[in-house]
């Protein structure tokens, strides 16, 4: 049988290093590291190895195809399948940005909404039985879906949506955005919560998908690590990096059989709702 493998997006820094540094204390297989920058990912993996621990590393863009595909084909060639993949790459403009809403929208849906998608597009058909995927998101999604007018809401709660509807309102969202009628289209003002409005919409499509798989026993999750002290909330979190990874860490290794929590929304290891 095949070594097991977890791969973690966007795990240089932040929570994504504290998850992989979870994974490899944790997790019985080879753990990657992965990074857009080589450089830094390798330094990060070194950091790492001078804690007595051993992750590998592959680097990843997931909003660019081709790194993509890499990953995906080394992964089938070296070890045949995929057993644990934690979605946590994702950017956000700070508060003081003065980049136009428009560009910000743009941006950070082509990373947390459409990357994400790519990576699992590739990725999940590689998931072997009582495989585990975690889908990084935020309690800022919940707080966007309120803000979205109930026409909206009900699109993207509709237990029927399937990934090109969802793909479609997001676009909506997006070409709103740019024309600068987004509010009065009933969507959130936030570029940020509605991305993540995506990821925790998609899992609950691919929880409908994978439940119809002749795979068995592959677990989806999607999370909010909470407010964590990283570059991307420039330091102001509570949270250290590993009690941010603790949640994403815990849906990543459920035991075998586990039937809940399965297409769920996590935040401190318990479901929430979070389009309610």
């Amino acid at each position: 049988m095949s070594k097991k493998v977890a791969v973690v997006t966007g795990s240089n820094k932040g929570i994504g290093y504290a998850i992989v540094r979870g994974l490899c204390k944790q997790f019985d297989g080879d753990v990657y590291l992965t990074a857009r920058n080589e450089e830094l990912g390798k330094q990060a993996v070194k950091s790492l190895n001078s804690e007595g621990l051993s992750p590998k590393f592959h680097q990843l863009d997931i909003t660019d195809q081709a790194s993509i595909d890499r990953l995906r084909d080394f992964l089938k060639t070296t070890y045949g399948g995929l057993d644990v993949l934690v979605n946590n790459a994702g950017i956000a403009y700070k508060q003081e940005s003065t980049a136009p809403f428009s560009e910000q929208v743009e941006v950070t849906i082509k990373t947390n909404y459409f990357g994400t998608l790519a990576v699992c597009d590739a990725l999940i058909p590689l998931l072997r039985p009582q495989a585990r995927v975690v889908n990084v998101s935020s309690m800022l999604s919940s707080s966007a879906i309120k803000k979205c007018s109930k026409e909206v809401r009900a699109k993207f709660a509709n237990p029927k949506l399937t990934i090109d509807d969802l793909t479609k309102l997001i676009n909506e969202f997006v070409q709103a955005a740019k024309s600068g009628n987004h509010e009065s289209k009933g969507y959130a003002n936030s570029a940020y919560g509605m991305s993540k409005v995506g990821v925790s919409a998609l899992t609950e499509i691919q929880h409908r998908q994978l439940s119809a798989d002749p795979r068995e026993d592959i677990l989806v999750n999607t999370c909010c690590p909470g407010y964590v002290d990283t570059d991307m909330t420039s330091h102001k979190g509570h949270k250290t990096i590993d009690q941010g990874a603790d949640t994403p860490l815990y849906l990543a290794l459920l035991p075998p059989g586990t039937k809940s929590p399965a297409g769920n929304f996590v935040s401190e290891r318990e479901i929430k709702n979070w389009s309610g």
